[in-house]
């Protein structure tokens, strides 16, 4: 259980980009629940019922803590056992249909379309390790997919011809993406140019699309590195996380007239529920047009 806690924090920062604080916190609210339950270890908590969550978030409610406060320690419990389940460790996650009560609606920070475009913008194209770079973001953008669908694509999940990827989600669930004419043309130089320059001999058939310069998987630690640094260099004034991108691809899809179901299906989403929290920011956006815009606004 140990090492599944650990891949849970790696996966708060990484894959969610939460910044260090927030992961601390998480670890914290995770060890207290751990104790207000009386487990004795970390094993005791894949053990944990719906029933003893909800008696913990009472109790909570009983001390007279804040609301944000209680909500923000069942995030850390919802976050852990939605990994959990979604990772295959648990069948059941006990604090799926838990609810603290309202806080306000928390928005995705996502990148307009001219901050993406000056990201895209920033790899080295001249060099093998700039176009293999480039092509990441392009397919990221293009697709919305996790991080972790992203470097664990698979050079067979892959369709030119078609214009399509076969993304393979939580739960091991695939879905059909379409990509667009830009991300197909470097696709199509990486596939057939740069990808073989960075195959090593030693591990001639590795079965992943985007390889690292040594030719071995990518981790999600080094690509959350790579945007990072794009980000700084492209003078962004905000923390990049490859999450920000699938924010973003879900933003500008709805910002140009996608319909929601057709959003929830390009992102994997199981339940509608999780792509609405898009429409609350486009929302947002275009109350703030008006806002400027309205002379009686």
């Amino acid at each position: 259980m140990n090492d599944k806690l650990n891949l849970f924090f790696e996966y708060l920062t990484v894959e969610l980009g939460l910044a260090s604080n927030t992961r601390l916190a998480y670890e914290r609210d995770l060890r207290l629940f751990k104790e207000a339950l009386g487990l004795k270890d970390n094993d005791a908590l894949a053990t944990v019922s719906r029933e003893q969550v909800i008696r913990y978030m009472t109790g909570l409610k009983n001390k007279g803590l804040a609301a944000a406060t209680i909500a923000r320690k069942l995030a850390a419990i919802k976050s852990f056992y939605r990994f959990m389940t979604a990772e295959g460790y648990l069948e059941i996650d006990p604090a799926e249909v838990v609810e603290a009560g309202t806080k306000g609606i928390k928005l995705p920070k996502v990148l307009n379309q001219e901050e993406v475009l000056k990201l895209l913008e920033q790899p080295d194209l001249r060099t093998d390790e700039g176009y293999r770079d480039r092509t990441m973001l392009e397919v990221l953008y293009a697709t919305g997919m996790r991080v972790s669908e992203l470097l664990g694509l698979p050079v067979s999940g892959v369709n030119l011809q078609m214009k399509y990827i076969i993304a393979f989600g939580k739960g091991s669930k695939e879905r059909l993406i379409p990509i667009g004419g830009i991300a197909v043309e470097y696709l199509d130089k990486y596939l057939n140019v740069v990808r073989p320059k960075l195959l090593h001999t030693k591990n001639p058939n590795i079965k992943n699309l985007f390889l690292s310069m040594s030719g071995n998987e990518m981790t999600r630690q080094r690509f959350w590195q790579i945007i990072r640094g794009y980000g700084h260099q492209a003078g962004l004034n905000k923390e990049l996380t490859p999450h920000m991108l699938r924010h973003s691809f879900a933003t500008h899809l709805l910002d140009n007239g996608a319909d929601l179901r057709s959003v929830q299906e390009l992102l994997g989403h199981s339940d509608i529920s999780t792509t609405q929290i898009y429409t609350h920011l486009t929302n947002k956006r275009l109350r703030d047009i008006y806002e400027k815009a309205h002379p009686r606004a």
